[in-house]
């Protein structure tokens, strides 16, 4: 069953009714020493593949993608940039933790 999608408003009769949206303030991208990243394996909805999943990234959207893209490159795998987490193409929690520390960052392993 696909998702309902919010429809926006058209057409109001309330004179006073305000049709902007307010727009999301992205946080400053916080030092890498105050980070705290989750790093963890995800199988839901992935039809049984895993991918390493990092989430807690406190900031702006470029420096996150910057960071996707340096663990990508150094793990040798694809993945993804989407709704505030990094997705790493398979099983890889140890490896990205050791990257994430490297980097200077500070990381937990969530799950078992």
């Amino acid at each position: 069953m696909a998702k309902k999608k919010r429809k926006d408003i058209v057409y109001s009769t309330n004179q006073d009714f305000n049709y902007d949206y307010d727009d999301e303030v992205e946080q400053e991208t916080i030092s890498k020493q105050e980070q705290l990243l989750y790093v963890s394996i995800d199988r839901k909805q992935r039809k049984g593949k895993a991918v390493t999943l990092v989430e807690g990234f406190v900031g702006v959207n470029e420096d996150l993608k910057a960071l996707g893209k340096i663990l990508k490159s150094k793990c040798g795998v694809g993945g993804a940039v989407k709704g505030g987490e990094i997705i790493i193409q398979g099983e890889l929690k140890d490896k990205v933790f050791d990257l994430l520390i490297k980097e200077g960052y500070r990381a937990k392993k969530k799950g078992g």
